[in-house]
């Protein structure tokens, strides 16, 4: 279930950050982000609001393991 942005907004701060964090860190494990200094990581978690609010990421709730991760959109399965 894709938890729609407008919730996302009603989050505390520190969590919606927290979890936006959780999805950078694994990038790096990936190697899709690699720098994680502390202005590069204020940067990517600026970037990655914003491509939640234009929808390039999302925020997916797993009903099965009660999970919730930011996925990218296209990696989705529908």
């Amino acid at each position: 279930m894709l938890v729609p942005y407008d919730a996302l907004q009603q989050l505390p701060i520190e969590t919606l950050e927290s979890l936006i964090k959780e999805y950078l860190f694994s990038q790096v494990e990936d190697g899709s982000f690699s720098d994680t200094d502390d202005a590069t990581l204020k940067l990517a978690i600026v970037k990655c609001k914003l491509a939640l609010k234009q929808g390039g990421l999302v925020v997916e709730y797993s009903e099965d393991d009660e999970s919730i991760a930011i996925r990218q959109r296209e990696h989705l399965h529908n």
